[in-house]
């Protein structure tokens, strides 16, 4: 007889790639399918896997995840233009030029979007973790930003029909020609944003003259994988005018450039800052946040943190930067914005200028903000919350959505918690240099990747926070914040898998998380102790000195750890089980 704890339910594993895959594999060889008897719907969402179905595989994972209700996601790669040109290549098949956009893009939002889930990032409440503050103070580091252009000169509105919004474009043949069009329902916020290439080009010179009169290592900051026809334009003609006119004298100067994700950097540059060093930020909405941050924390400092963040992140209606239109102009010509007939906007654009148009729903934004205030009811959680309603309508139905919640569940007896609306900046240095004890910090898709990383890379390592996506009619996914570790992949490789080092606790926490799920769901009080177990020996394990390279030297007592690979992280955590 099978000495397996039976489980009926099934549970959703939708697999990655790179290190993240190989750990997965691990885990569920070590602590599910060899201690479970469990029904696993497995769903491959490797980035080969997604370009190879023409992302029918995306729509497959949304479906399993609606009949079933539980599930596990691994982190998936978001392939570049030289991934992408590889992985066409490999396979001669496919005509790249008729892909599904959920073919290359990114499965997250997509996914997030179709169980109608949000995301709130917890701290796993790790005992032997002290994290040496960065020293800030002083810290000789300016960010630059773009003044113009962007979100910051949108045209936005909250629509007063319920219709179709259509972006049209009018160029040299004088005939409009119809770019995007979305539904939208009265009250829905939408915004149109434009950048100049011109003056992103001119930004990019004097960004760049900057740095090299100054002395300064340069980084480069922004979302071109989620957001290509946009950030990606402005870093095409960045990197391309620093390549042909900067980059030897760089060079010659011993000065370093790095370009990376904005949320990536972020969270490397604020918890281990460099001594000197121009920070580009060109997104302007974005840029002027980290710019208030970094003149705050060279003032103060990080304080100890002593309290768990959270961060609720809202993405079930695809709103923001995340669930855009967006584009270069193919010419020189005019946009404009047609709401249920009407026209609401229009300005000239040239050859190559970014377009983005975003909008959100209004019945999502207050299923979003109805979870935040439950979640923060139930854990005694303040909530302060990040809009900039002075000169942005599209934020303004956030704050109508707060008032509504607030008056409907104080109507059912639920009490609502303490809240503050803030500016997102205010937000953002609150969560770092002025943590309260207990509070929940809701932002939307950009601002939550980027507060989320920060305050992981604050809490010791991006592998010590959970992250659960929760839809309204119940559907629950788990994963981990971090990513796939393509630089661990590769030592990975080259060392024909010796060399296993990655940080597995965000994993496997999430893991524990969907086996308790299902255990409440089926009242299945084996599983529940089981994952309760599991959760147990992860934080035992850490509390035992037994850690993996990332964490060295974060414990309370570094002198009393133990460093281990991947391999003998897991195995630790699985003899606690055993014992």
């Amino acid at each position: 007889m099978s000495n397996k704890i039976r489980v009926d339910a099934p549970l959703v594993i939708l697999h990655g790639d790179e290190m993240a895959q190989v750990a997965f594999e691990k885990i569920l060889d070590t602590f599910v399918t060899s201690r479970l008897e469990i029904p696993l719907v497995e769903i491959d969402l490797s980035a080969e896997n997604r370009l190879v179905t023409n992302g029918q595989v995306i729509v497959d994972a949304v479906e399993a995840l609606r009949e079933h209700g539980v599930g596990i996601k691994n982190a998936g790669m978001t392939v570049n233009r030289t991934q992408l040109g590889e992985l066409l290549a490999k396979h001669p098949e496919i005509d790249g030029t008729r892909l599904h956009p959920l073919a290359t893009r990114s499965p997250n939002g997509a996914i997030r979007k179709g169980i109608g889930g949000n995301i709130t990032r917890e701290d796993i409440e790790f005992r032997n973790l002290k994290v040496s503050r960065p020293e800030w103070i002083g810290r000789d580091i300016e960010v630059d930003t773009m003044e113009t252009g962007g979100i910051k000169d949108s045209f936005n509105e909250l629509s007063r029909a319920t219709g179709v919004v259509k972006l049209m474009f009018v160029g040299a043949s004088g005939d409009p020609v119809e770019l995007h069009r979305r539904e939208v329902n009265k009250g829905d916020p939408w915004l149109l944003a434009t950048n100049d290439v011109e003056d992103v080009k001119a930004w990019a010179h004097r960004f760049f003259q900057r740095a090299i009169g100054e002395k300064r290592d340069i980084y480069l900051g922004l979302k071109d994988t989620v957001i290509a026809g946009y950030d990606g334009v402005m870093r095409a003609a960045i990197e391309e005018i620093f390549d042909r006119d900067y980059r030897e004298q760089v060079e010659a100067l011993g000065l370093s450039y790095h370009y990376e994700l904005i949320d990536a950097q972020a969270a490397r540059l604020v918890a281990n800052p460099p001594e000197r060093a121009l920070w580009g930020v060109p997104d302007n909405t974005t840029g002027r946040k980290l710019y208030k941050l970094v003149e705050e924390l060279k003032r103060y400092g990080i304080p100890d943190r002593k309290a768990q963040v959270s961060i609720s992140r809202m993405s079930a209606g695809g709103g923001d930067q995340y669930g855009s239109f967006n584009a270069p102009a193919s010419e020189d010509g005019i946009l404009k914005v047609i709401v249920d007939g009407e026209e609401k906007h229009a300005r000239r654009v040239r050859k190559g200028d970014a377009i983005l148009l975003m909008s959100n729903d209004q019945a999502a934004i207050k299923d979003w903000v109805l979870q935040v205030f439950r979640d923060a009811s139930r854990k005694g959680k303040e909530v302060y919350f990040g809009l900039k309603r002075e000169y942005m309508e599209y934020d303004e139905v956030f704050s109508t959505a707060i008032t509504d919640v607030r008056r409907e569940l104080a109507e059912t007896g639920t009490p609502p918690p303490s809240f503050m609306i803030m500016r997102p900046s205010s937000q953002l240095i609150k969560m770092i240099t002025d943590p309260p004890r207990n509070a929940l910090y809701p932002a939307q898709n950009l601002d939550g990747d980027i507060f989320s990383d920060i305050s992981a890379a604050l809490g010791g390592s991006l592998a010590t926070a959970s992250s659960i996506i929760e839809s309204k009619d119940g559907t629950m996914l788990f994963e981990a914040p971090h990513g796939t570790a393509h630089d661990l992949y590769l030592k990975y490789l080259e060392t024909d898998g010796q060399e296993a080092h990655f940080n597995s606790s965000a994993l496997l926490f999430a893991v524990a998380n969907a086996l308790e799920t299902l255990g409440e769901r089926d009242e299945n009080d084996a599983l529940i102790d089981y994952a309760h177990a599991l959760k147990a020996a992860l934080i035992d394990t850490v509390d035992a000195g037994i850690i993996t390279g990332d964490l060295k030297g974060k414990t309370r007592d570094p002198a009393s750890e133990t460093l281990v690979d991947m391999h003998g992280f897991l195995d630790a955590v699985a003899s606690r089980l055993t014992a």
